[in-house]
């Protein structure tokens, strides 16, 4: 430990024998020459001192304090691999009574001044002043303590040794857990990295039914000469467990039968154990929102001859949903939400579901059972009937329409939806060559369509609800035949995608895109339901809803008749800065178009974001750059962008 030069030595000195009267305060630390935010966050953490800030201090704890920073400073490196730094640590005055004068910095790692040096007028040789009749000055100091580091060269590692004996070495999962381990060889001793790493194999273990898997040897030798580490670590993995039966318990009492919820279980008794088909049982459950608490349990401390029971508690969720809520569309009008869902009939998990959208210039009603399918994927089998009547100055349609469905749970990422179409609609937006060059409006078409659809929903981002990093999207395919004489086919492909890139917790990217297109010898009796659209909230913001593509007036009024082709892209920034509140900014371009050549039109904006308890909100303002005399559009979307 460096010495305290003499002078401040007899400072200390005074002050010890002038007890609490001699003190100090310390305001700030400042930790220089690390650049790494953990790596200077770890060290102030560590710091004693940091817990007395602006604290009075005597002399005698404020040199102790100082005393224990560089010990505890070169501990706080040790963890990021740096053994042999050089720390220098001094001290500054600020903001001194006025007649109180400023001592020169210390530069001695434990040194502290004291305000009464011996130097004043009155003093001669270091003794004691006489009486004077100057005033006492106040002792209390405001100190800066200042941590200087050079953190030198990093102990690297020069050999690890990691491996697992027994059973369990030939395991998959855990062979997959010892190649991820780090830091390997020439790589920093990084000891959160290192704790992660062993920690990984050690759930590895866990997982996969190894519970009685110890560790032989986990041993990390520090050379502080050669600035390199040797890693031994060795777990011996003893039998692997089995999974036993699924006992489910159903509190207060049983709403759904247990045979029904046996079929979700994904192993036979005796299979080997592995904590992911736990987590696919707890998933399924949980998928069902039949109960508001799934907790499924590998008991292993009551394993019979390895064989581990699982229990699965569950409590009911609320049995019916009633919804009521107001609306408001640009081109529907003002309307009212009614919606009531039964989450269970009977026991054996049937739903049913009723919802009446009822909207000035748009009508809907929907109806839908559906029944659990846990052969082959979890899923449903589902049929739903919706009559929708529409009249704006967009369309005029009227259709009813009867899906039959299945849908299955892939995997934790894909959804795949088959389902069979039944569609009787009627409609007035098409219009005729009237035999002289011009145009005339149709009478009411009516047409009627048998078709199958096979449908893949894609999702893997961190976060549905506001995601900042992943990918997803959809591809449909549908086609069939129907029409006024039942000759009209139609083949169509459709598929959507979107990419989101966080630069940081409050910045991100996002890149969306969509095409499309129909092939059928007779386009136009095709109903408005089967066709493209480009524009509006989730299209390309700047133009209204279905506004780009092929249209035709007829007496003043403006039909959009929809295409057999769609294309649209966008690309959009999004940045927060205080609290939920963000803003972004967006291009988006596309066209629903006929032939070969998109007619794009292109549309700039603004917005403001909200990370509301439900998701987030966006509004948008935009504007089409097609025209020069294009108005400038408002959007609104809540939720989830998936």
């Amino acid at each position: 430990m460096p010495r305290l030069p003499h002078r401040l030595g007899l400072a200390l000195a005074a002050c010890l024998v002038a007890g609490p009267a001699c003190a100090a305060k310390v305001a700030r630390i400042d930790i220089q020459g690390v650049a790494d935010p953990a790596v200077a966050q770890n060290v102030r953490t560590a710091l004693s001192l940091n817990d007395e800030l602006d604290k009075d201090l005597s002399a005698r704890r404020l040199n102790y304090l100082l005393r224990q920073a560089e010990r505890e400073t070169r501990e706080a490196l040790e963890p990021f691999g740096y053994y042999s730094p050089t720390i220098t640590i001094r001290r500054s005055d600020r903001d001194l009574p006025v007649g109180q004068r400023a001592e020169p910095p210390a530069t001695d790692a434990d040194a502290v001044d004291d305000p009464d040096d011996g130097d004043e007028a009155g003093t001669d040789g270091g003794a004691p002043a006489a009486a004077s009749t100057t005033p006492r000055r106040d002792p209390k100091r405001t100190l800066t303590v200042g941590i200087q580091i050079v953190l030198g060269e990093p102990v690297r590692v020069r050999r690890e040794q990691v491996d697992v004996d027994g059973p369990g070495a030939g395991d998959g999962g855990v062979r997959e857990a010892l190649a991820a381990f780090a830091p390997r060889e020439g790589a920093v001793l990084d000891h959160s990295v290192y704790e992660a790493g062993k920690k990984r194999i050690s759930n590895a273990l866990l997982q996969h039914g190894y519970f009685d898997a110890d560790l032989a040897s986990h041993r990390v030798e520090v050379t502080r000469a050669d600035f390199a580490a040797d890693i031994d670590l060795r777990w011996t993995t003893g039998e692997r467990y089995r999974l036993g039966e699924a006992r489910f318990q159903q509190d207060p009492k049983p709403i759904i039968r247990d045979d029904l919820l046996q079929k979700l279980v994904n192993w036979e008794p005796g299979a080997p154990y592995d904590a992911a088909k736990l987590d696919r049982l707890r998933r399924s459950l949980v998928a069902l929102d039949y109960f508001g608490l799934v907790d499924v349990s590998a008991l292993p401390e009551n394993a019979s001859e390895r064989t581990v029971p699982v229990e699965v508690s569950l409590s009911p969720a609320p049995r019916s949903i009633y919804t009521v809520g107001a609306s408001y569309g640009t081109i529907s009008g003002p309307g009212v939400n009614l919606g009531v869902e039964r989450r269970y009939l009977n026991s054996l998990g049937h739903k049913a579901l009723a919802q009446l959208d009822y909207a000035k210039d748009r009508k809907a009603l929907t109806l839908q059972y559906k029944v659990p399918a846990f052969a082959w994927l979890d899923g449903w089998y589902t049929a739903s009937l919706q009559a929708v009547d529409e009249v704006n100055p967009y369309i005029n349609s009227r259709r009813v329409e009867f899906v039959a469905s299945r849908s299955g749970q892939y995997n934790d990422h894909l959804n795949l939806l088959a389902s069979l179409h039944v569609l009787r609609e009627r409609w007035l937006i098409n219009v005729a060559d009237d035999g002289e060059g011009g145009l005339s409006p149709l009478p009411y078409r009516y047409g009627s369509y048998v078709f199958p659809a096979l449908e893949a929903t894609y999702v893997d981002v961190d976060d549905r609800l506001d995601p900042r990093r992943g990918a997803g999207g959809t591809l449909l395919l549908r086609g069939g035949r129907g029409g006024a004489d039942g000759n009209t086919t139609f083949l169509q492909v459709h598929a959507r995608v979107q990419w989101f890139h966080g630069f940081d917790a409050d910045s991100k990217l996002i890149l969306r895109g969509e095409a499309g297109h129909t092939f059928s010898g007779s386009f136009l009796d095709l109903p408005p339901s089967l066709r493209f659209y480009a524009g509006g909230d989730r299209s390309v913001r700047g133009y209204d809803w279905h506004e780009i593509g092929p249209r035709v007036e007829v007496d003043g009024d403006v039909y959009y008749t929809g295409a057999s082709n769609v294309v649209t892209a966008s690309v959009e920034y999004e940045r927060y800065f205080k609290g939920p509140w963000g803003a972004a900014v967006f291009v988006d371009s596309g066209s629903a178009f006929e032939g070969k050549r998109p007619d794009m039109h292109t549309g700039v904006g603004v917005g403001v974001r909200w990370r509301s308890p439900v998701g987030p909100v966006r509004i948008d303002i935009a504007r089409g750059l097609k025209s020069p005399d294009s108005p400038f559009t408002l959007h609104f979307a809540i939720g989830a962008d998936l």
